[in-house]
């Protein structure tokens, strides 16, 4: 099932330094919600707010709420395992484990007590299924994930995400390390994969974010300018910042 996300007033701070400041935000399952903005307005750091990657960082704090489903997550008594489960993670280069294939894939699965073989097999299938590897591999499950090429190792570490069954996806800039080719092919995933996700990424490419999102929120300089339906953002945004943003005035 998908998951609905909604931020009200969320401010961050690594230290005395404000990363974010009063941020509300909506985000819609089984779409995808493209973050936009330059360097260092907070993109990433929002994104690891919404499983608590942040909590791994000395001298963070963070105030205001993120609803998950109808739950917040920011409540101490929140079992951050287990939300990391609902809201897999993949990162701007491919970090695959210099394991097999296989063993990447289940390596999560199994660290939460799955230790059937044939369940394990299974569930190894589908998840390179739903990234559209499995043909590629399935005769080198047993070989090093590592001499995978980088836009396979990508799609590993999606489908390592996937085999958790998680809720949401949150993918941060997943393609800034890849050739052409291997993006388009993360982007067509991408886009079947909200049929079944809710999925955010950060993305520096705009023609990405036309591309492949249904919702596109504008940052700059840890503040939420504007978002909304994407073509709307690009085509005719309220902010003038935005404008001056998505034609290359700055950034």
């Amino acid at each position: 099932m998908a998951s609905y996300i909604k931020v009200e007033n969320l401010d961050f701070f690594y230290g005395d330094f404000q990363a974010l400041h009063n941020i509300n935000l909506e985000i819609e399952p089984k779409k995808i919600t493209a973050l936009i903005g330059p360097s260092g307005c907070g993109k990433s750091t929002f994104i690891r707010t919404l499983n608590r990657m942040n909590d791994l960082i000395d001298g963070t704090r963070v105030h205001g709420k993120i609803i998950l489903d109808g739950k917040s997550i920011l409540k101490n008594e929140i079992d951050v395992v287990e939300l990391r489960k609902r809201v897999g993670m993949v990162f701007q280069k491919p970090n695959p484990f210099p394991k097999s294939i296989y063993e990447n894939v289940i390596y999560g699965p199994k660290r939460h007590g799955i230790r059937n073989k044939s369940q394990l097999d299974q569930l190894v299938e589908q998840s390179l299924k739903n990234v559209a590897l499995w043909d590629e591999v399935k005769d080198r499950l047993n070989e090093s994930a590592l001499a995978l090429s980088g836009g396979q190792q990508q799609r590993l570490c999606i489908a390592r995400s996937l085999a958790m069954k998680p809720d949401v996806l949150l993918m941060d800039e997943p393609t800034s390390a890849l050739d052409p080719i291997s993006t388009l092919r993360i982007e067509e995933l991408v886009q079947q994969l909200k049929e079944q996700y809710t999925i955010v990424i950060v993305t520096h490419n705009m023609q990405q974010a036309a591309r492949i999102s249904d919702i596109t929120a504008f940052f700059l300089n840890g503040e939420l300018i504007e978002y909304g339906q994407t073509e709307y953002i690009f085509t005719k945004p309220c902010d003038q910042r935005t404008e001056d943003y998505i034609t290359g005035r700055f950034g």
